[in-house]
């Protein structure tokens, strides 16, 4: 299986990764690791714009998010299905997300969208105050980084949704509710 968790920042997405990853045994592949892992490690060119994205605050240009993805899908683990989170977040990502992974004899057969209002998400970053990267000391989650990173998102959240809609593949969950209520409705479209 190959699965995409797709939702505004705060809406699930890790946990209800994580908990259907336990159940089909599939690994976690996200956006997150593979930015901190860029940020705290590569002292390249990529490394350096990475780094300077999260000192701003904003998202990494999709030319670097190319690179970090076509690195990961390459590895072994990656190769028997996967569960990824924080990737695509816009059409252009799901357009090439679907091109590299057609390319392996793939497709995605499932996109669990969590559906979650702004508010809450906003309230949910402000709770997690995450560190800009491995070592930081500096606060990523500001109001206005997490406001600028939504607006980003909404622009792209219509075009994401009905190009999953058009394959097939969309199945839209209320993010809006507990853990459990949440992986109950995943579940009940997981096979």
């Amino acid at each position: 299986m190959h699965i995409v968790f797709y939702g505004p920042e705060g809406s699930g997405k890790g946990t209800q990764a994580k908990l259907l990853a336990e159940k089909l045994g599939l690994p976690i592949l996200t956006s997150g690791d593979l930015v901190r892992e860029a940020a705290a490690n590569d002292q390249g060119i990529i490394g350096k714009v990475v780094r300077q994205s999260l000192q701003e605050g904003k998202y990494v240009a999709d030319s670097e998010m190319f690179v970090l993805w076509k690195w990961r899908l390459k590895e072994d683990d990656a190769k028997g299905g996967w569960i990824m989170d924080g990737f695509p977040r816009n059409v252009e990502q799901a357009k090439f997300l679907d091109d590299k992974i057609d390319k392996y004899g793939y497709k995605v057969e499932r996109v669990f969208y969590l559906n979650l209002s702004e508010e809450e998400s906003l309230m949910r970053l402000l709770k997690r105050a995450r560190p800009l990267h491995e070592g930081s000391s500096e606060l990523h989650d500001s109001p206005e980084r997490i406001k600028s990173r939504l607006a980003i998102y909404k622009e792209s959240e219509k075009d994401v949704l009905e190009f999953y809609r058009q394959k097939g593949v969309l199945i839209e969950v209320n993010a809006d509710q507990s853990v459990e209520e949440v992986h109950k409705a995943i579940m009940a479209h997981a096979s």
